[in-house]
């Protein structure tokens, strides 16, 4: 009996020290409203920019000004709403569990998440000024992956999973190059609104 309960003691104190070391205030209503918006943003990219120009292949596309200019004025806004909104009820699920939403945790996640995440921005900047706007969409599905991997140590298991779908939607836009939008949609838009949903059905307590 008291190697059982030394047992159990010690997987209780190896699970609290798991939980103190990861960042564990992710709101799956973050993910809901970040895959609405990226909805919302695909939409306006397709009635301004991919409408006019047609699905994009391997070949290259230039843009003039103004259609790169509101192309990345779209992408900038959907970005920005959807860390705020993030934010938001990421405060929200902080204060509930009396947590603080900047500390250790939040920067060692930060910095494994923004490390392939920055590095991907700006590969796929300079391709699209190249006019290769045809691999924009699978390469952010596959860097977005790639980072959500790379973080996933630091927060929940479920962080993983996403990024891991991440990544195969992005190599499988890459094969079916004239259609990326559309995998766009489901990576950023459908698998956040599914995981924002799981989210908040598994750790709504």
């Amino acid at each position: 009996m008291n190697k059982q309960k030394y047992i159990e003691d010690l997987k209780n104190i190896k699970e609290m020290m798991n939980k103190s070391s990861k960042f564990i205030s992710l709101s799956g209503l973050s993910g809901i409203s970040a895959g609405i918006i990226a909805l919302i943003g695909a939409y306006f990219a397709w009635i301004t920019i991919y409408s006019k120009t047609g699905y994009q292949d391997f070949n290259r596309t230039l843009l003039n000004n103004n259609q790169l200019i509101e192309l990345l004025t779209i992408g900038t806004v959907t970005l920005l709403l959807a860390l705020s909104f993030g934010l938001f009820f990421t405060r929200l699920k902080t204060k509930k569990l009396k947590q603080k939403v900047w500390d250790s945790q939040t920067k060692t996640l930060l910095i494994n998440l923004l490390i392939p995440l920055l590095s991907g921005g700006i590969f796929c900047l300079l391709l699209l000024i190249k006019g290769y706007i045809g691999l924009i969409a699978p390469l952010t599905l596959l860097f977005y992956g790639l980072a959500l991997v790379n973080a996933s140590k630091y927060t929940i298991s479920e962080i993983r999973s996403l990024g891991m779908l991440e990544i195969l939607l992005g190599l499988t836009a890459t094969y079916f190059i004239g259609y990326g939008l559309i995998f766009w949609c489901i990576g950023f838009g459908l698998l956040h609104i599914i995981y924002g949903i799981i989210m908040e059905i598994k750790y709504k307590s």
